[in-house]
């Protein structure tokens, strides 16, 4: 996910953290000159619904204009099984393979 408050700020008009951060308070969301500078420069390691909801009503815009989806950027995983064995009776047998990366429990 990219974080994008500050382009959608300046999309309305408000080019400076302060300001922001002033209309949030205005709304009922004190937020600390530290955290205020983590969500207008960067990628915030979280944010609250209920911040979320004001920060919106605020900027008058939705989630998907402060949160955009970056699909492209996750790794897929290749093939989860590994190569089959040969049972002897002429069967082959596909030993499945967890997720995590950890091995199965012995038989």
């Amino acid at each position: 996910m990219k974080w994008n408050l500050r382009l959608a700020a300046a999309n309305r008009g408000i080019w400076k953290a302060s300001e922001l951060q002033r209309q949030l308070a205005q709304h009922g969301l004190a937020i600390s000159a530290g955290k205020m500078s983590g969500l207008w420069s960067g990628n915030p390691a979280s944010i609250k619904l209920e911040d979320l909801d004001i920060i919106c009503a605020v900027l008058g815009c939705g989630v998907e204009e402060l949160l955009i989806a970056e699909p492209d950027k996750i790794d897929r995983p290749v093939a989860d099984v590994e190569p089959t064995v040969s049972t002897g009776t002429g069967g082959m047998v596909v030993t499945p393979k967890r997720r995590d990366g950890r091995s199965l429990p012995p038989e």
